[in-house]
């Protein structure tokens, strides 16, 4: 029966359920969008390394900076190197970085055979920076440490910088001009993963240097942030208490006063990620539910409307039998129908868009969730209940001898 009231009248009941579908179509595009971003930011997380702990002397990550904290006494070297003595601890590295200071990007000019690229990021760092970040190298080794210890003019190229300035060139054993001094350069980093797309990753974009070698190319920089990593998952919280006790002795923290520095680890990225797309849940919520409640006022509207239409059938059928319940059943299922075929069309709306979106040049790593595919439909036939029982209680209730004489 309800199905046979949508075929009779087609286009009113596709006008019906436009809302539905595109509050349900608005879920499912932007949630593939987040779920897509969501997966890939894992992976670049994981990809960092999930037994990870950075020290800072204040925080990074969403957290303006007081002047207490911007103040506060930065991490040396000997702060790596006790660090490194921690039982778990498999290896620590300490590293600086030049860039913009507004910006946080690179502005370094790099120059061969009067070939120049500008926009590169320097850092400096120990030779555990390997082992603790896992670097791939596609060409060359990288540093010693002998050579960071004697300040040698090495230096090792992110893959982007590499292809830029010698292009199909070989750039090992080349010497790179830098500020005042030449570089000999000794390796080339492999390509690592953009996690929030296609386009390049900034991290391709450096050029490395041992710890003392940068230190005398930029002796004025003192921000030094250290890297830790540990053996086993499962000596997280030890490993962490373990570095906090370890600076705090060294760094003189009263027992009643807080700590004058930061540690955080991958999961301190995914919370701040999950803060920033909880937003963007709250918008697809609030867009969403504009066009689903604007698809439920409609579908009452119609099915008020239906009733009415139908008054002389709804009193036939109460003449020879029909119950209040089974007209309630009736016009109830009828709405919810109404609203599924809506939701329907939305998530296949919706899967069409995801599928356009990850096609687009930005690369936008949308994929569909099975959960909010399933929210979205459930949703919109809730709304058709909804708004439904109205108009349904409104027909089971004819009085069926009035039923009978409207025209």
């Amino acid at each position: 029966m309800a199905l046979d009231t949508l075929r009779t009248n087609k286009l009113r009941s596709g006008l019906t359920i436009l809302g539905i579908v595109i509050g349900v179509t608005t879920v499912i595009t932007i949630s593939s969008v987040i779920t897509g971003l969501n997966n890939r930011v894992n992976k670049w997380v994981t990809s960092m390394g999930s037994n990870v702990f950075w020290v800072f002397h204040m925080p990074l990550i969403g957290v303006r900076p007081t002047t207490e904290m911007l103040t506060r006494k930065k991490l040396t070297l000997e702060d790596v190197l006790a660090l490194r003595d921690i039982p778990h601890v498999v290896a620590a590295d300490g590293s600086y970085r030049h860039v913009n200071e507004q910006f946080h990007v690179g502005d370094v000019d790099l120059k061969y055979k009067g070939h120049k690229i500008s926009g590169a990021f320097l850092a400096g760092s120990t030779a555990q920076t390997e082992f603790i970040y896992n670097l791939s190298m596609t060409a060359g080794r990288f540093w010693t440490e002998d050579e960071d210890l004697r300040h040698a003019h090495v230096c090792v190229m992110g893959h982007d910088t590499a292809e830029e300035l010698f292009g199909a060139d070989d750039p090992i054993g080349k010497e790179v001009n830098v500020g005042p001094g030449l570089y000999t350069v000794i390796g080339v980093v492999d390509k690592r993963k953009q996690p929030f797309g296609s386009g390049k990753n900034p991290a391709d974009n450096g050029l490395y240097f041992p710890l003392g070698t940068f230190h005398s190319l930029y002796p004025e920089i003192k921000d030094m942030y250290i890297s830790v990593k540990y053996d086993d998952q499962r000596n997280k919280a030890l490993v962490e208490e373990e570095i906090r006790e370890m600076l705090r002795v060294r760094r003189k923290v009263k027992v009643d006063k807080p700590d004058d520095f930061e540690i955080f680890g991958p999961d301190s990225l995914s919370k701040l990620w999950n803060q920033l797309t909880g937003g963007l849940v709250l918008f697809m919520i609030a867009v969403s539910s504009v066009g689903l409640m604007v698809g439920g006022v409609g579908v009452m509207n119609i099915m008020l409307v239906s009733v009415t239409e139908r008054t002389r059938e709804i009193g036939v059928r109460k003449a020879i039998g029909a119950t209040k319940r089974a007209l309630l059943l009736q016009f109830t299922v009828e709405a919810v129908t109404l609203t599924a075929l809506g939701g329907i069309v939305g998530i296949l709306i919706g899967a069409v868009l995801t599928w356009i979106v990850y096609l687009l040049p930005i690369g936008l790593p949308a994929a569909m969730s099975t959960l909010w595919v399933l929210t979205g439909f459930t949703v919109s036939c809730g709304i058709g209940l909804v708004f439904g029982i109205y108009p349904a209680w409104k027909a089971a209730n004819l009085d069926p001898i009035e039923a009978l004489r409207y025209e």
